[in-house]
């Protein structure tokens, strides 16, 4: 699981526009590896705290998984985003 941290709480409320045009760069970027068969879910969780962002991928290991993450827009972009990564150990899915 990966969690995408904004550079500020109110993010997902006053981004700018150049924000906003990263963020749909972000969002490009996550529905190409949904796409591929990688990224299983991605989009926003509006945390009362802050929103962030979530995405869990299909990957050999958290290595693969950091490689994708590390080229993701936002991050390259230098503009206050962090990131987590959560393996899973399994994940049970609804049929």
């Amino acid at each position: 699981m990966y969690k995408l941290i904004a550079p500020r709480p109110t993010f997902a409320q006053d981004m700018t526009a150049a924000e906003a045009r990263l963020m749909e760069a972000h969002g490009a970027y996550w529905k190409d590896w949904a796409d591929k068969g990688i990224a299983v879910l991605f989009g926003p969780v509006l945390d009362p705290k802050g929103a962030w962002g979530l995405a869990v991928a299909e990957t050999q290991d958290e290595a693969e998984l950091r490689a994708i993450v590390v080229n993701d827009p936002v991050i390259k972009a230098n503009r206050g985003f962090q990131f987590e990564i959560y393996p899973m150990l399994r994940a049970t899915l609804r049929k």
